[in-house]
């Protein structure tokens, strides 16, 4: 099944986060936290403004993205777990050191 937002809506998949502390120490699984980065699945076509415009939205497929710990509308969809959130739901987008580098 494929799966298309609607506006300004985003579907993001949790990325999981390693399960070990920087020192070595392996956490449970029932002391971890959901994790607040994700991978963006799919985006809808944007938000209208006053005149009827679509603004596009500023994030894309293949983004990483940070969110809040209580944002979006958790789904399953073919038995994969995801998140629907609105995009100003997102906090921002993680980029790599070497993309970064590239943008300067």
């Amino acid at each position: 099944m494929k799966f298309r937002p609607l506006h300004d809506r985003v579907v993001v998949r949790r990325v999981e986060q390693e399960s070990k502390t920087a020192g070595g120490i392996i956490i449970p699984d029932t002391a971890k936290e959901k994790p607040q980065e994700g991978e963006v699945i799919a985006v809808g076509s944007g938000v209208r403004d006053e005149s009827g415009k679509v603004q596009p939205l500023d994030v894309k497929a293949g983004d990483r993205v940070l969110f809040g710990k209580w944002s979006g509308t958790e789904v399953k969809i073919d038995g994969v777990d995801y998140l629907i959130m609105k995009e100003s739901d997102l906090l921002g987008v993680l980029e790599s050191a070497g993309a970064a580098a590239k943008a300067a």
